[in-house]
């Protein structure tokens, strides 16, 4: 295993687990999300995204967190990768750790990804039609069927899948990966 995918909704952890992986690995992290988002919560030109992509996973060892499928990303990606790592939590969940994060993002005033001086606000986390709640309950249905179905696909039939649906699973998957990065005396 060198070459990961960290899919799920927006809020299920994709990142931090994504970082422990690579950690564990020794690979480089690639967050979708830092190669997607320009200045002022603007999308890069869906070109630029898929060069940034592409020059991303061309690595002999990488853990990409993301979806993208609509900006031709996961298209890149799977075909690339050994592994899938589905994290596939419950919707509560997903919606207590977004409220979670977004306070601790807007209180701290940190810049999501550096250079873009994009931060979370109390207005675009909580009162605007494109937060990141209203895209979870559109999306997180649609992922759930869809995922299955992408992944059942002849061009992807080399990818092993893991999906992962409660907290305690992702820990005791990544501690099992620990252990086996682990070096042998």
């Amino acid at each position: 295993m060198r070459r990961v995918s960290v899919v799920g909704s927006t809020g299920s952890g994709k990142t931090t687990f994504a970082r422990e992986l690579a950690r564990i690995l020794g690979v480089p992290h690639v967050e979708l999300d830092a190669l997607n988002w320009g200045p002022n919560w603007t999308m890069v030109d869906e070109g630029l995204f898929r060069g940034r992509v592409d020059a991303a996973t061309s690595a002999d060892g990488w853990v990409v967190d993301g979806n993208y499928g609509g900006r031709g990303a996961r298209e890149i990606v799977w075909s690339r990768a050994d592994t899938v790592v589905w994290l596939d939590l419950p919707l509560w969940l997903i919606l207590a750790r977004l409220t979670r994060r977004n306070i601790a993002r807007i209180r701290s005033g940190e810049e999501i990804w550096p250079g873009t001086g994009n931060r979370e606000s109390i207005r675009g986390s909580f009162l605007s039609r494109e937060s990141l709640y209203v895209w979870a309950l559109r999306s997180y249905g649609r992922r759930n069927s869809l995922l299955p179905e992408l992944l059942a696909r002849p061009e992807y039939a080399h990818l092993v899948v893991h999906r992962l649906t409660r907290p305690s699973a992702a820990e005791r998957w990544l501690a099992a990966q620990r252990r086996l990065a682990a070096p042998r005396i």
